[in-house]
């Protein structure tokens, strides 16, 4: 920012600041804080010193939100603990909140945590908490996080990973005289926390800016053997030991064989009788059961074993040659010296691991392809805006799959769109007995040390890269009876096309319905009147019958009866 710049490297803070008030009052239209932040992020500093010195005087003396932004931004940069008292005042300003918790968060994150938190959370479930934390009660601290409501509506991803540096669970698990009924409770809710914040259903992984994951997961899963053994206890171990296995966490700064270890305490746990007896047959919630109780039952006795056994972390250890590790960067050193008979001998071939991960139904039964590279989930790390596509997008219609002719496929899209966004996209090519993975498009994913904004050239054995796909595109144990009539269906239409081009129609999507993950939804598009596309949504009920039937049902139908006719 050119305006900007200059005053940087005033001796005269004061006067710099004034300048700086003239200046912005000058725009039309009004900077956003958005804009502040993101252009003094990226800002070359010459003398830090005396930025750092125009960031306290625009904090603490400017009288314009403009003006006090840009203060906040540099201190995101350049504060001190002397500044922390001067930034949680000014965060109580709802139109400062947002720029003062950014410059908290990389110097206090506890503090940014309570001050996002006392102006997120007007209603009465977490004011209790606020409040207790705000005046350092940890005894009335431990009794409102017992109590907290485990209401999505009400901690939403960002509100659990602030909650969590708020309280330190990982310090309050640690204390050694507790009821026992408390300390349940407490796990408990840190596992929930957890979950809530590894969920997908938003525009990041807020675990991967957690300062207290890492500690969280640990103390969790150390208090895993005081859980009763619960349906819904048993969705938050196993819910922890997906994300460990191959979602965002598997990413955090873990250290040699510590998740591992987590990993295999889960596992151990899991194992015992009173907790296999949960997800015993005779155990399926009955009859006047809700949907959701039913469903998750059902997701973990077909889960158990998944984050188990192998699979991931036998291809090695995270991080050493991961894509974005030491090797990668030696790669790109190497490019950048132009040092191209090098790089031909010391060209690494990658290993791909394909996990198909259904999430816990209390959060809307998410379905994404994880792919992991070299042990790393690749859409975490380089992309950040949502997760990575269904099976149906990817598996069943064959897109990983290489040929010599090149391929652009998108991997993901952020949940608000591409248009919004943006999406991850590769290109896919057979090159003799290789893979190749190239020509990225991405933009730039969220600010985040865990993430990577460079993505190089990814090349894999292409015999090992073949049988992985074609394990992926067979393995069906995850799926549910109204997901594989829906994957059944569109099998049997790739098949016959004709099925709906003689309705002048075709396929857009085939799954489940958001809402109700039992009735299997079919998304038909055409062409209207006017041109313009159309789409007709086709639900198909749960029945009871087999998913092949019904699948078989359906596809006669459509040879003979016009879907716009249907019912929805």
């Amino acid at each position: 920012m050119d305006l900007l710049k200059p005053l940087l490297v005033d001796p005269d803070a004061v006067r710099a600041a004034a300048e700086v008030e003239l200046r912005f009052a000058a725009l039309k239209p009004a900077v956003r804080d958005r804009q502040i932040l993101s252009t003094v992020r990226d800002v070359v500093l010459e003398d830090e010193e005396r930025a750092r010195a125009l960031g306290r005087c625009l904090a603490r003396t400017g009288s314009s939100p403009a003006a006090v932004c840009v203060g906040l931004a540099l201190l995101g940069r350049l504060g001190e603990p002397e500044d922390v008292p001067y930034l949680k005042a000014l965060g109580g300003f709802r139109d400062l909140m947002s720029p003062a918790v950014y410059a908290l968060d990389a110097i206090d994150r506890q503090a940014a945590a309570v001050v996002w938190l006392g102006l997120r959370s007007e209603g009465p479930e977490l004011r209790g908490l606020v409040s207790a934390v705000e005046a350092g009660d940890m005894e009335t601290v431990r009794l409102e996080l017992a109590a907290l409501p485990r209401d999505p509506g009400i901690v939403g991803p960002e509100a659990a990973r602030r909650i969590m540096e708020a309280v330190l669970p990982a310090d309050i698990l640690g204390v050694g005289e507790m009821p026992p009924s408390q300390r349940t409770e407490l796990a408990a809710c840190t596992g929930w926390l957890l979950f809530r914040a590894t969920s997908l259903r938003d525009d990041r992984a807020e675990i991967l800016y957690c300062s207290e994951a890492v500690r969280a997961y640990e103390a969790f899963v150390s208090c895993a053997g005081v859980l009763e053994p619960t349906l819904d206890h048993y969705g938050l171990l196993l819910s922890a030991a997906f994300d460990l296995h191959s979602g965002p966490s598997r990413l955090r700064a873990w250290g040699p064989g510590r998740r591992e270890a987590l990993l295999a305490e889960l596992e151990s746990v899991l194992r015992r009788p009173e907790w296999s007896a949960v997800t015993a047959p005779d155990a399926e919630p009955g009859e006047g059961a809700d949907g959701v109780a039913r469903r998750r039952f059902q997701w973990v006795r077909r889960n158990a074993r998944r984050p188990f056994g192998g699979g991931v972390d036998a291809v090695g250890p995270v991080g050493p040659v991961g894509p974005m590790g030491p090797v990668g960067r030696v790669l790109r050193d190497l490019r950048d010296l132009r040092d191209l008979p090098v790089l031909r001998i010391l060209r690494v071939l990658r290993v791909l691991r394909v996990e198909i991960v259904v999430r816990d139904p209390v959060d809307s039964d998410t379905v994404e392809v994880r792919m992991l590279i070299d042990g790393r989930p690749l859409v975490p790390e380089v992309f950040g805006r949502g997760p990575a596509h269904s099976p149906e997008w990817l598996l069943d219609s064959g897109r990983l799959r290489a040929t010599e002719e090149p391929r652009e496929v998108q991997l993901a899209e952020a949940y608000c769109t591409e248009g919004c966004c943006g999406a991850l996209h590769v290109t896919i090519r057979r090159d003799g007995d290789e893979v190749v993975w190239s020509d990225w498009r991405c933009p730039s994913p969220p600010p985040s040390p865990l993430h990577v904004r460079e993505i190089p050239e990814l090349r894999f054995d292409a015999a090992a890269y073949d049988a992985e796909i074609s394990r992926a595109e067979n393995d069906h144990a995850w799926t549910w009876p109204a997901r594989k009539a829906a994957r059944l269906i569109a099998a049997g239409l790739r098949d016959r096309p004709e099925l709906l081009s003689r309705w002048g129609m075709e396929l857009s999507w085939a799954g489940t319905d958001f809402r109700d993950p039992d009735r299997t939804a079919l998304c038909l598009r055409y062409e209207g009147a006017d041109g313009s596309p159309k789409y007709r949504m086709w639900h198909i009920p749960e029945d009871g019958t087999p998913p092949e039937d019904r699948a078989a049902d359906a596809l006669r139908r459509l040879a003979t009866v016009d879907p716009r006719t249907y019912g929805a």
